[in-house]
């Protein structure tokens, strides 16, 4: 007896069909990707920020204890925290005043009120569309081991001021309130993130804005980015 052979057909994709199926994914996947890979690297900022903050309000803490004295601007100026702060880290390289980041011009051959004019040449505002002035970043600078950028502010007897650029001078997109970050040492020796109430700058329409066209725009970003949860999300391009 010989058995009937049933033939069974099986639908297939036209090529037509594969290619327009292709062809969506590539659209999805295109529109989708950017935004996951942005989402991703705000969480990885948001870590270094958080990071930044606990490592710079330890040090501020065991450098009060070994000094014996508190720690804030009156103490400490002019130029004299970084030498001292610096001790508290285990640093890969120390700047000194200039050496590891270079401006348009040599402010420290011209009178101080003349170098508030300078600008650094890696760093931009929070809309990046211009280079910052120099006079925040210009009183000692150093290098973590991990990559982290720490610049001071330190000339006046009020204004001790600390940005760090949480993943490294070599990494983009080395903007304030973007991967570069401020914080301010008060009176009493806290640390607290610029933008903040008892900080110098907390006008947001002015330091944090997407419409500012202040050459400072960025610099009061911190304590938002610390504390919105969506605030990396919404960064200008």
């Amino acid at each position: 007896m010989i058995d009937k052979i049933t033939k069974t057909n099986f639908a297939a994709f036209t090529l037509a069909e594969v290619l327009v199926t292709l062809g969506i994914i590539g659209v999805i996947a295109a529109l989708t990707l950017p935004q996951l890979i942005k989402v991703y690297q705000g969480k990885v900022l948001h870590t270094q920020l958080l990071k930044a903050y606990s490592v710079l309000s330890q040090a501020l803490e065991r450098m009060a204890v070994g000094e014996n004295q508190v720690v804030n601007a009156a103490n400490y100026y002019p130029y004299k925290f970084q030498p001292v702060f610096i001790k508290y880290f285990l640093v890969y390289k120390d700047c000194g005043r200039k050496d590891c980041e270079t401006m348009e011009n040599d402010s420290f051959n011209m009178p101080d009120d003349e170098s508030l004019f300078l600008k650094i040449e890696n760093y931009e505002t929070y809309t990046r569309d211009r280079n910052i002035k120099s006079a925040f970043l210009d009183d000692g600078q150093f290098i973590f081991s991990d990559g982290m950028f720490v610049m001071i502010e330190n000339v006046g007897a009020q204004n001790l001021f600390i940005s760090v650029d949480v993943n490294g001078i070599k990494k983009r997109p080395n903007a304030w309130g973007h991967d570069l970050f401020t914080f301010q040492v008060t009176d009493d020796g806290r640390l607290l993130p610029m933008g903040a109430i008892g900080t110098r700058y907390t006008d947001m329409n002015t330091y944090c804005s997407p419409t500012s066209s202040d050459d400072q725009n960025g610099i009061a970003c911190t304590e938002k980015a610390l504390r919105d949860s969506k605030y990396f999300k919404n960064l200008p391009k």
